[in-house]
């Protein structure tokens, strides 16, 4: 089943703890908040097989509950 990600950057805490999980994925910005590299934080692109493990443990120990998970994408985009 596929599995999306996003960062609520107005709850992130700049902890560093989803970059050690997952740094494929995850980086930051300049004022050290996380976002998705994959799709520039908008929660569309699935997450590959390979790294979702690594997401599944950024998302189970992030402190302030910022990283989001979803079977479904977190946005629509207009085409």
């Amino acid at each position: 089943m596929a599995k999306y990600t996003m960062v609520d950057q107005e709850t992130c805490i700049a902890c560093g703890a989803c970059g050690e999980s997952a740094p494929e994925v995850f980086e930051y910005d300049e004022e050290g908040r996380s976002y998705v590299v994959l799709d520039s934080n908008n929660g569309i692109e699935e997450i590959p097989e390979e790294l979702l493990e690594g997401v599944e443990d950024a998302y189970e120990g992030c402190p302030s509950d910022s990283i989001k998970m979803s079977n479904k994408p977190f946005k629509v985009l207009n085409k």
